[in-house]
């Protein structure tokens, strides 16, 4: 692809983006690559023939950084066949190590989650030997007015950001201080990039927050908080699919709820992070719930929308986490019978309040013990949900070709089940209704009906 300036041909430069982490960093991505593309960049998927490398970050737990460290080497090895190649870090990992990433000599960028917006600046003043770096943490920059890129390989389903950084400092979450300050979009904005999207062909969009429990704008006109914003977008389209992630127990509200069960296009499904079963560790978490709280907005959402799915997050080994604590996890667990859970043992994050007041005192063979019983018993209630759902016809929001089969299609119920059908005649973006006649833990299978 070319550019004309002053009667001259100029090729655009290409640029190559890694992103890890969660459904933010993707959106995070889409929108450097709209920055850096009215800068002159054009994305590509091929490493090898890109000018610009970055890895968009994660921090939440150390095998992620891991991960980047082992990434940064493939990246130098393109630096070293193509010296001109520029290479950066930007997201959390950016923030919180800083200045470890430029003493290693292998980064010429580095760019926390605020300062994206610097980076055409950060590249054009790149020199040998003068690497860039920004990491201001900003209480108002929310990327509003940029439409992102989408780099989604189906266009289907999008996301949009409605807030960044959080609040609620839970003692052993490294995302306070590399993501700063809670802070929400004007909502015109947010309907803006909404019509944005269908407009371009969308089926689905996923609004995103850290805690969008607690988006809220409040200006001279208008006031408006989560489940407001919610209607407000699903009703800009009432064949366009609306999710949205994460929440936290302790803000989730009726108002929310009942919002979610008046809208046929509101998907019925929450990710609701419980971290454990024990009030003693959940307070030493800095959660700001019990487990009491927990189990009665759970029982408020079966009651008001009894086929919503249920997801949760949980840490096994916490610090000082006893058996008895582990043992109320797993009865929260059978008590809540969540669909699916994204289940990890305690990694210590430094700078964190639980690294500077609370021992890291789990052995990791009983962490890793724990673990393992959780996703044992997960498995349990994920197939135990399935096998109710056998029977039941679901419409279902087509994906694209199963990955396991090319000749089966796949995608997700409203209650964000997976399913996987013979598809002939249909193809990603289609709305079908799929009748299930067997399952694994997993995976729903199904017939078109």
């Amino acid at each position: 692809m070319h550019i004309f300036a002053q009667g001259y041909i100029l090729m655009k430069k290409k640029l190559y983006i890694e992103t890890y982490g969660c459904q933010m960093n993707v959106a995070d991505s889409e929108v450097i690559f709209s920055i850096l593309g009215k800068d002159g960049y054009e994305r590509t998927t091929n490493m090898d023939e890109a000018d610009v490398i970055l890895a968009n970050t994660c921090s939440v737990r150390d095998n992620a950084e891991q991960r980047i460290w082992g990434r940064l080497e493939v990246f130098c090895k393109q630096k070293e066949a193509r010296p001109n190649v520029a290479v950066g870090i930007v997201g959390c990992m950016a923030e919180r190590l800083k200045d470890k990433l430029i003493e290693t000599g292998k980064v010429d960028i580095v760019a926390g989650p605020d300062t994206y917006r610097s980076l055409p600046e950060m590249l054009r003043n790149l020199a040998p030997e003068r690497p860039q770096i920004n990491v201001l943490l900003s209480k108002e920059e929310n990327y509003s007015e940029i439409i992102p890129v989408r780099t989604d390989k189906n266009g289907v389903s999008a996301f949009v950001t409605i807030m960044r950084g959080c609040n609620n400092v839970c003692s052993y979450c490294v995302v306070p201080y590399t993501r700063g300050a809670e802070r929400s979009r004007d909502p015109e904005t947010i309907l803006e990039e909404v019509s944005d999207v269908v407009g371009k062909g969308y089926k689905e969009v996923t609004l995103l927050g850290q805690n969008v429990d607690s988006y809220h704008w409040k200006n001279a006109d208008k006031d408006v908080d989560f489940p407001d914003l919610l209607e407000m977008v699903a009703m800009l389209n009432p064949s366009l699919r609306v999710r949205f992630a994460t929440n936290h127990p302790k803000d989730i509200s009726d108002k929310l709820i009942e919002a979610m069960a008046r809208h046929r296009n509101i998907c019925h499904h929450i990710h609701l992070p419980v971290q454990s079963g024990s009030n003693r560790l959940l307070e030493k978490m800095r959660r700001r719930y019990t487990r009491e709280w927990y189990m009665e907005r759970v029982r408020k959402i079966r009651e008001v929308m009894p086929d919503c799915g249920l997801t949760t997050d949980v840490i096994a080994g916490f610090c000082s986490e006893t058996e008895e604590d582990h043992q109320q996890t797993l009865s929260i667990f059978r008590e809540a019978g969540f669909d699916y859970a994204y289940m990890f043992q305690y990694s210590e994050r430094p700078g964190t309040l639980a690294a500077r007041n609370y021992p890291d005192d789990v052995p990791p063979e009983i962490k890793t013990r724990r673990l393992n019983e959780i996703i044992e018993l997960q498995g349990q209630l994920s197939l135990e949900s399935n096998r109710r759902d056998v029977g039941k016809t679901f419409e279902v929001l087509v994906e694209g070709p199963s990955k396991r089969n090319q000749d089966e299609l796949c995608g997700r119920t409203g209650s964000d089940k997976m399913c996987v059908f013979p598809g002939l005649g249909h193809s990603a973006g289609d709305f079908v209704n799929v009748q299930i006649t067997s399952c694994t833990s997993a995976t729903l299978i199904g017939k078109i009906v």
